[in-house]
């Protein structure tokens, strides 16, 4: 049931020219299910070299063919999407109704980013003098390293290398060494569509070993990585140094403020269900939950009966609605934050163990009243942890929601105008959603601020940065 996992370099699926592998495991059973090949320097060097000649052609084949490329890989998704989400859900351990999800968004993105690349204009400047004639010119930045990791194995991977094909660049993909085939399953279907195989290389192995030779290497001319925060610092730093482009979407902590006018039965359902999503390996769920006083008990309590309701289970069992995390660290690191923060004072609503001793599965966990000192309230769990806390004044929530470094995501439910405008224009964050969830589609900006990153992978903001701008000026005379 599950496929083989290979590199793709040059056009060719490979093993790795040291032969050495990595377990990948069932998040859901605990059982070995298939082998990740471990790319060596060889094989980077290769990947380095067809990216390098995959640049020339494809910058060299206009935007309007591109494109055409690019819809037909996104079709090619769309066929396949049943044997894609079933691959995900084995190594992911995700509910196949959002592998199926993630494989149709994928399929749009990569159709919005194909007609978006073909109006990536310049533009005509008015000259101060007769007879000249000034352009601004679009270029594609070249060779592009892009580093994705495995809570989306698709849609991570589908935005970096979307935007830089757009655009004219060619990719060396690190792929996700947990999640490694239905990301390869997104590098074929380019590749099934027709586009050189020099254009888009994909290789797995051991992350510092890869980024500190891709990153620096003269070939490479762009970096894009998804990750956690004090990875994103490093890899930035060592780009910095390189003077290469950067674009960086990092951890978060993501602030729900539920004011005292809001709809609380609405809240619940839609925060809910953004919390469990995932099993809340996601960088943008919400994770501090801030309400008012006045209703507070109700939310709290509409909130534990909607955590209990959720059936956890493997994700290939149609009823399950959230799965397992993806490993066994990802457990200890839910007891860690449990324990600290029962410790300092933290009232544990429902949840906090590990369920069953088969797979990966913990409990949807709701604690109340956490300490400010406590690490729930200050790193960001990427679990199906909720804390919630209780505010009287309006500032004192917005100064909550601003404590932290980051900046990635926040949310806010008001039936006030004025409410929401303050939310909008107070919130230190990249993406504020108000009323609903509204994130993450093609054609919308996705980044963060602070050390929540910098850049965009979503919108047209995204294929900027992967374009130079050339100023060229001409006189007739």
């Amino acid at each position: 049931m599950y496929p083989d996992v290979a590199l793709h370099i040059a056009g060719t699926w490979c093993s790795a020219s040291s032969g050495e592998t990595l377990p990948i495991i069932n998040p859901a059973t605990g059982e070995l299910i298939g082998h990740v090949p471990v790319a060596s320097r060889t094989d980077l060097d290769r990947a380095l070299e067809a990216a390098e000649r995959g640049f020339r052609q494809w910058r060299g084949v206009s935007a309007f063919d591109r494109s055409k490329v690019m819809r037909k890989a996104a079709q090619l998704l769309r066929e396949r999407v049943d044997a894609i989400a079933q691959t995900m859900t084995l190594e992911q351990g995700k509910p196949m109704a959002e592998s199926k999800t993630e494989v149709l968004s994928a399929a749009d993105t990569i159709h919005w980013f194909a007609e978006e690349g073909r109006r990536a204009y310049g533009r005509v400047i008015p000259a101060r003098a007769d007879g000249v004639l000034q352009l601004v010119i679009k270029e594609p930045v070249g060779p592009v390293a892009a580093f994705t990791p495995w809570n989306f194995p698709i849609n991570q991977a589908v935005r970096k290398v979307s935007a830089a094909l757009c655009s004219g660049c060619s990719v060396i993909l690190k792929g996700p060494e947990d999640t490694p085939a239905s990301c390869a399953e997104l590098v074929r279907a380019f590749v099934d569509a027709g586009l050189p195989g020099d254009a888009l290389s994909l290789v797995f192995g051991h992350p510092p070993e890869i980024s500190n030779y891709l990153i620096p290497h003269p070939v490479i001319r762009k970096i894009s990585f998804t990750g956690s925060t004090p990875v994103g610092k490093q890899l930035a730093s060592l780009a910095g140094l390189h003077m290469k482009r950067v674009t960086m979407e990092l951890g978060g902590h993501a602030p729900a403020i539920v004011f005292k006018d809001a709809d609380v039965g609405k809240a619940v359902q839609v925060l809910a269900a953004s919390k469990y999503r995932n099993a809340g390996q996601v960088c943008v769920a919400p994770t501090r939950f801030l309400v008012h006083d006045s209703v507070f008990e109700q939310f709290v309590e509409e909130f534990v009966n909607r955590s209990r309701s959720v059936k956890v289970g493997n994700g290939l069992d149609p009823v399950t609605q959230m799965g397992p995390l993806v490993h066994a660290r990802r457990i200890e690191a839910m007891d860690a934050f449990v324990a600290d923060a029962k410790e300092q004072g933290a009232t544990l609503r429902t949840g906090g163990t590990r369920l069953g001793n088969q797979g990966f599965f913990y409990e949807p966990t709701v604690l109340t009243d956490v300490p400010l000192t406590s690490r729930l309230m200050n790193e960001e769990p990427f679990g199906p942890i909720a804390a919630i806390q209780r505010f009287s004044d309006d500032d004192e929530a917005f100064t909550e929601a601003n404590r932290l470094p980051y900046g990635l995501a926040a949310y806010g439910y008001t039936t006030s105008a004025a409410t929401a405008a303050k939310l909008g224009a107070s919130i230190e964050s990249g993406m504020v959603s108000i009323n609903h969830h509204g994130l993450a589609l093609p054609e919308t900006p996705f980044g963060g601020m602070k050390d929540s990153g910098y850049g965009s992978e979503g919108g047209s903001e995204a294929i900027e940065a992967y374009l130079n701008t050339k100023f060229v000026t001409q006189s007739s005379v």
